[in-house]
């Protein structure tokens, strides 16, 4: 019995151990076990090599390359290292934080020598800040203690090298970039591991019926991780409600219909009936005022695979009073209605008439879901058993700047 009650506490005390999802399989160990099979490496100004006993040699020392500047149009390279390895967190501040800097920024990543990178997305997308808007939070990938820094802690493995590099496309200095990448250094590959990869999408007016891909059909075997999302609302729909729209996941060969849909916007997020700003681990909104809205959910918790394909799609639609959906038609408002809610009644409009899709003849009341067209941008994360992907490049500046705040 005494063995056995050792046995259960050794057990608890090692779960404890591995209870955090950030945690590979080279990292799972109890706090107290020692492993030969990785070493730490700090990566900064201060040792851009994360070379053994190089670090602060500069100023004999005495704190000489704490930060450094991107020119306007120029590039840094933050890491170039040989592996195997995985970078397990990434620490950056700059001192231009404002909408247009954060969007114009690029962050990119390549794996093993590849020329495309595995992640190409504006800087503060990449770090859950849409909108170019910093907010104050901390949940299971990001964090950004007080609206100045971007905190990364998702895993990404490399088997051959790895290669971090900021492009600055504005017209500005950036004066001062501090960053800290904390590495381990493995003894051997594990070929289960998966590379890390992300990609940034908008579509500044969406088409009426057609769902907003967060993730372009990708090829491969991985797994999804989840989105940060954000909506410019179509104020010609004001102040009507636009988060009715399911998230559907396509997996492995799936066609018209998926194998995951949610039932609605904020309940995919974790939310109910409308939608305000809160933050957790697995998901959270971190922006909502009159014109726009941002926000995430993060598969840490419930993994999603996929043994071939993936696709991710979030719906366009919202609701409101059926006599406000009169109106906005009658205004010539873009919409096609799609169900009539009349609890516990519901009935289906899409299917009705497929040439126009628009009658709402003959009911008296009721909510109307309809499809509508608002401004739509999301970053989504991925990992997958090969180090490039062939989604497209990411799209122009001027895409990315449509819309959001100037330079402060």
């Amino acid at each position: 019995m005494k063995l056995l009650r050792s046995c259960i506490v050794l057990a608890l005390l090692t779960c404890l151990g591995c209870m955090n999802e950030r945690c590979t399989d080279s990292q799972r160990h109890a706090l107290y076990e020692y492993t030969d099979q990785m070493e730490p490496r700090w990566v900064s100004f201060e040792n851009k090599t994360g070379e053994k006993g190089k670090g602060g040699m500069e100023n004999d020392g005495a704190k000489g390359h704490a930060c450094d500047h991107i020119p306007a149009g120029a590039s840094i390279t933050l890491l170039d290292m040989d592996g195997p390895g995985i970078i397990n967190r990434m620490w950056i501040t700059i001192n231009r934080r404002d909408p247009e800097m954060l969007r114009s920024l690029v962050f990119e990543i390549y794996w093993d020598g590849e020329e495309k990178p595995a992640v190409s997305v504006p800087f503060g997308d990449f770090f859950g800040v849409n909108h170019g808007e910093t907010a104050s939070f901390e949940n299971e990938l990001f964090a950004n203690p007080e609206g100045r820094s971007f905190n990364c802690f998702i895993p990404m493995p490399f088997k051959d090298h790895a290669k971090i590099v900021v492009t600055n496309q504005t017209d500005r200095d950036m004066e001062m970039i501090f960053y800290d990448m904390n590495i381990q250094v493995l003894r051997e590959w594990n070929e289960d591991y998966l590379y890390f990869h992300a990609c940034w999408h908008r579509d500044t007016a969406t088409i009426l019926g057609t769902d907003f891909e967060v993730l372009p059909r990708i090829r491969g075997k991985g797994r999804f991780l989840g989105s940060n999302i954000g909506v410019f609302y179509n104020k010609i729909y004001h102040p009507h409600w636009w988060g009715e729209g399911e998230v559907k996941v396509y997996l492995d060969g799936d066609d018209r219909f998926p194998t995951l849909v949610g039932s609605g916007t904020e309940d995919y997020i974790g939310s109910a009936w409308g939608q305000g700003e809160f933050v957790m681990r697995q998901s959270g909104c971190l922006v909502l005022d009159q014109d726009k809205t941002s926000f995430y959910r993060y598969h840490v918790k419930d993994p999603v695979y996929f043994k071939q394909d993936c696709r991710v799609t979030i719906q366009q639609i919202g609701c409101a009073p059926l006599d406000a959906v009169r109106s906005l038609q009658e205004a010539g408002v873009p919409l096609i209605p799609t169900l009539l809610h009349l609890p516990p009644e519901i009935t289906h409009l899409y299917d009705q008439d497929p040439t126009a899709r628009h009658g709402l003849d003959g009911f008296e009341k009721g909510t109307v879901h309809f499809y509508r067209s608002d401004d739509v941008a999301a970053t989504a994360y991925f990992y997958l058993d090969r180090p490039v992907n062939d989604l497209p490049p990411l799209q122009s500046k001027d895409i990315r700047l449509c819309k959001v705040r100037g330079r402060s």
